[in-house]
């Protein structure tokens, strides 16, 4: 076995280097050695990338990125259970959650593992990520995808896991009407989990027409919040009522406002995005004369068996959204392109294998 392998690390704001670095190993006891196959760009790593940083947590010393991936087992410690608890064998390829809780404090306890007080986060410091050739996880962290799911798909299991999440916290009801600002990713997860769901209408914002064009196809009423007042075509749809569930899918910036103004009084507002400089807008008079119900979404919690359903089943498009494919050894290309917003990109794909 070599003792190096190719990893993407960033030393600093927008400075990312192709390295070599040690190989991990063997796996310890729980652990597996998984040889990654696929990572996607996700936007919470974009804003790592741009400033260094996400919220409070910096960038000390050289980082790994990189949190939706899958992989293939290559070898497996002593009493590595999958996250079903069923054995894992050399050779299965698995779709990986990035959360590593500790499944033993008072939120891993109450069934809230995505609240553990000792969580660690793949490709969020300190913890090293996913673009790199091998690494080592949690077996209880691997999920086995079926053939009928390829390597790109195993990885994009957890940008669809995300919106599955804040579709449950949404509470959607069958006829439920929703509105999605944003288009990326997650947010065209969202429109498709909530029409399952049963809400009718949805509508969905972003300042990008090929964005708009995809979530038209998914079912979604766009809106352009660049070439008209999002607010007000949301609030002009629904006769000035607003929605029964806004949820916020962007950098929670002004959107956040945004939402909480499309949505109807008494009704639900669901923040998912994650905001560049760590501060949390709106006005006080909107949410309290409404009344609403505001939930924060943060990351999942134990969704991969349902979304590996829905996929099988033929109920989500999964891999609709890939629009750019690199190598590894491409990464910093292919961070430039999409933080630049480049090229009509929606979903980037960085193939390691």
């Amino acid at each position: 076995m070599s003792t190096k392998m190719t990893a993407v690390r960033l030393h600093g704001a927008e400075d990312l280097r192709v390295e070599k670095v040690s190989h991990p190993g063997s796996p310890g006891p729980g652990q597996v050695l998984l040889r990654n196959t696929a990572v996607s760009i996700c936007g919470s790593d974009l804003h790592t990338y741009q400033d260094g940083r996400i919220g409070d947590t910096t960038v000390l010393e050289p980082l790994i990125l990189g949190h939706e991936f899958g992989g293939v087992v290559e070898e497996v410690g002593s009493d590595a259970l999958d996250g079903n608890f069923e054995p894992l064998q050399p050779g299965t390829r698995v779709a990986v959650d990035p959360a590593q809780p500790c499944r033993r404090c008072e939120m891993c306890e109450q069934g809230h593992p995505n609240l553990c007080w000792r969580l660690h986060f793949c490709g969020l410091f300190p913890d090293n990520g996913s673009l790199s050739q091998w690494m080592h996880v949690p077996a209880y962290t691997c999920f086995p995808v079926p053939d009928s799911i390829d390597n790109a798909g195993a990885a994009l299991l957890e940008p669809m896991g995300v919106a599955l999440h804040a579709s449950d916290l949404a509470r959607i009801r069958v006829g439920d009407s929703v509105a999605i600002l944003g288009a990326g990713p997650i947010g065209l997860y969202l429109l498709q989990m909530v029409k399952l769901a049963g809400a009718n209408p949805v509508f969905i914002t972003d300042k990008f027409s090929w964005r708009l064009n995809l979530a038209r196809r998914y079912g979604g009423i766009p809106f352009n919040c660049d070439e008209s007042d999002s607010v007000q075509a949301v609030m002009e749809a629904t006769g000035g009522r607003g929605v029964d569930v806004a949820i916020e899918a962007a950098w929670s910036d002004h959107s956040v406002q945004q939402s909480a103004a499309m949505a109807r009084r008494g009704g639900r507002l669901v923040l998912v995005g994650i905001p560049g400089g760590d501060k949390l807008s709106m006005k006080h008079s909107t949410v309290r004369r409404k009344g609403l119900t505001i939930r924060i979404s943060r990351r999942m919690k134990h969704v991969y068996p349902r979304t590996i359903s829905l996929v099988e089943a033929g109920k989500v498009d999964l891999c609709g959204i890939i629009s750019h494919r690199f190598p590894l050894e491409q990464t910093p290309e292919a961070f430039v392109l999409n933080s630049a917003y480049q090229d009509q990109v929606v979903k980037v794909m960085i193939d390691v294998g």
